[in-house]
């Protein structure tokens, strides 16, 4: 049944007992596609490539009708048909772009099989667990929330322009209990979004892209859009770090959270973090094992960068042995409940930090203070290195040759100020042994 299709046809068609198709009289392989339900849609019926009537023939489907008028639908036939000519598969490509990944689909997959440091030292060896659950944390979070459903090849420039300014505007932002599939047991879930957040997930989008790259096979993705989109990935500002004065406040403050009968793990946790340098779970997450007395050392079997061993001041080790039990096993300090690490220290960090007058300071603001005070004390960056336990490549190779005892001097002299400023001076024995 051939006629020119139009509306008038398409509204007359009326259904039958089995789908039928009423064809175009001028456009070849346009038709007009009537099922018994009575659903009518138009499509473009050709056949693939080279070979004839034996070459595979393909259905391209247009729209439905009313939906799409009938003049849009034979303007859309037309460039169908004309991709045909060209050698085109209009239909195949539509096949094949409903079987991409999405975005969500495509962060299941990078955490399934590639969730590796990609730079440094360290590149092509798996992310430490906490640093793989805070990356796929925030992936889910932003990412799959805003983006999830999209075709992962279909994002570009301008839609990794807008993600970011959503998560900066906190459209991601959510605080609710949730149910954890794992457990079983309700969980509170607090996204707070904001411009460092929306820094953060667009480096770690950039490193999904850069993976799915890899596999382009599979994924088909062959280009990165977070590369070249106009948006921050850095901060571009000066890293934050305590005056002798602040240190003060906060010595003050966590004295005075003591005194009021606050968790006393908390306020030594944090001490330690200002007198040591050390990450925030390196110490929270300590073990008696890894704490040499005798050479004044944390020895860490591993860390975020890896193995690591931290010369410690004198300070810092007169605060351990006032803590050491009798039985120097397991964590310095233990979970209230459980076999874990305490993690309480949130509630009282927060309470110190506003009764210093310290808002927005965080414990790792405290690692930074140390380095500073490290390089304004003018030691080598070699030393502030040390000091920190950094692992890039030249700090590394030097490292492993170093003399301890310099480096632990070093400690002494960076940490004493901040020391007698937490309140916690250290002991006259080690004074002695400081050059003036």
């Amino acid at each position: 049944m051939k006629t020119k299709l139009s509306k008038t046809v398409a509204d007359v068609a009326e259904p039958k007992s089995a789908r039928y198709t009423i064809w175009d009289s001028e456009l070849t392989g346009f038709a007009l596609r009537v099922t018994p339900a009575g659903a009518k849609s138009w499509a473009v019926k050709y056949r693939v490539g080279e070979g004839g009537r034996t070459a595979a023939v393909r259905w391209y489907t247009i729209g439905t009708y009313p939906e799409t008028p009938a003049a849009d639908a034979r303007k859309a036939a037309e460039i169908a048909l004309a991709r045909v000519r060209l050698g085109e598969d209009p239909s195949g490509e539509r096949i094949t772009k409903r079987a991409e990944m999405t975005v969500a689909q495509a962060i299941d997959f990078y955490e399934q099989e590639g969730c590796f440091v990609q730079r440094g030292v360290r590149q092509g060896e798996p992310m430490k667990p906490m640093t793989k659950d805070y990356t796929l944390a925030r992936l889910r979070h932003h990412v799959v929330r805003l983006l999830g459903k999209r075709r992962i090849t279909e994002i570009d420039e301008g839609d990794i322009t807008t993600f970011v300014r959503d998560v900066s505007a906190g459209k991601t932002a959510r605080d609710e209990w949730i149910v954890d599939p794992e457990t079983g047991k309700r969980k509170r879930v607090i996204v707070r979004g904001g411009e460092g957040a929306a820094r953060k997930v667009v480096r770690d989008l950039s490193a999904v892209y850069s993976f799915l790259k890899t596999h382009k096979r599979k994924t088909r993705v062959t280009h990165n859009p977070v590369e070249d989109a106009s948006v921050r990935k850095t901060d571009n500002k000066r890293t934050r770090f305590l005056s002798i004065e602040e240190v003060k406040r906060l010595g003050e403050a966590l004295n005075a959270l003591e005194a009021q009968g606050v968790n006393a793990k908390a306020v030594n946790i944090a001490r330690l973090w200002a007198l040591s340098g050390c990450r925030r779970n390196e110490i929270a997450g300590l073990k008696w094992p890894e704490v040499d007395f005798d050479r004044g050392l944390l020895v860490f079997d591993d860390t975020k960068t890896g193995r690591s061993v931290r010369p410690l001041g004198a300070a810092a080790i007169a605060l351990l042995e006032a803590l050491k039990p009798e039985e120097a096993e397991g964590y310095v300090f233990p979970a209230e409940r459980g076999d874990g690490f305490y993690q309480g220290t949130k509630t009282v960090w927060q309470a110190a930090i506003k009764k210093a007058a310290l808002p927005g300071v965080t414990p790792h603001v405290l690692r930074h203070t140390l380095g500073s005070a490290a390089a304004s004390a003018g030691e080598a960056l070699l030393m502030v290195g040390s000091l920190l336990g950094h692992a890039n490549a030249r700090s590394t190779a030097i490292y492993a040759h170093i003399s301890h005892d310099p480096a632990r001097l070093a400690a002494d002299r960076v940490t004493g100020p901040l020391a007698e400023a937490l309140g916690r001076p250290l002991p006259k024995q080690a004074m002695e042994t400081i050059p003036a």
